[in-house]
């Protein structure tokens, strides 16, 4: 642990709307530099719009504007909530070890509660992990084994599925056409297509 490295603090509060039947777990935001807009996956570099864009409106550019070059956040929002897919971080607090927003140079200091985060919503029993440090945390805190990409696991307490899908970082090396056939065979087995 290096305490000469700041500790950030997550900027953002989970969105969890009423309802939600899935709850997207990444790991934590970039930095605030790279933010096109002030919600959960802000980067424009990131996939996970697009990926979103690919499977429910067969556009990749569905959420994004090309005109301001950032994402379209109330479009995004209003999509979740019908949807009811909430979204958080599995840390609230971290050090970046190098400047930069890759997982794998982020200390984690404080995990997020994710008992605490379902509590807020009872109608949830699916839990997706964007990357392999999100599953890690998550998994930990449900005692389960660590999961493949693209794979799911079913735990009894609480009754609740967990899926690790691929990570929307272009710096995963599958395309963006894979990725969103890997999340699209999940969000079937979930009956939200």
């Amino acid at each position: 642990m290096n305490t000469e490295i700041p500790i950030e603090k997550h900027p953002l509060k989970p969105f969890l709307p009423i309802g939600s039947k899935i709850l997207m777990l990444g790991s934590f935001p970039p930095q605030r530099k790279r933010w096109s807009m002030d919600f959960f996956y802000p980067n424009i570099q990131n996939d996970m719009w697009r990926i979103f864009g690919l499977i429910f409106h067969e556009e990749k550019n569905f959420f994004y504007d090309l005109q301001t070059k950032s994402f379209r956040q109330p479009l995004i929002e209003a999509f979740l909530r019908e949807k009811g897919i909430g979204i958080f971080d599995t840390a609230i607090s971290v050090r970046r070890l190098k400047n930069n927003a890759s997982d794998q140079f982020l200390e984690i200091v404080k995990p997020t509660d994710l008992q605490q985060l379902l509590n807020q919503i009872p109608t949830c029993k699916t839990i997706v992990t964007t990357g392999k440090l999100a599953t890690e945390v998550t998994t930990s805190q449900f005692g389960t084994d660590m999961i493949r990409v693209g794979t799911s696991i079913h735990v009894l307490s609480p009754d609740i599925n967990i899926y690790r899908m691929p990570s929307s970082s272009r710096s995963y090396p599958l395309t963006l056409e894979k990725k969103a056939a890997i999340y699209r065979q999940m969000f079937e087995q979930e009956h939200l297509l």
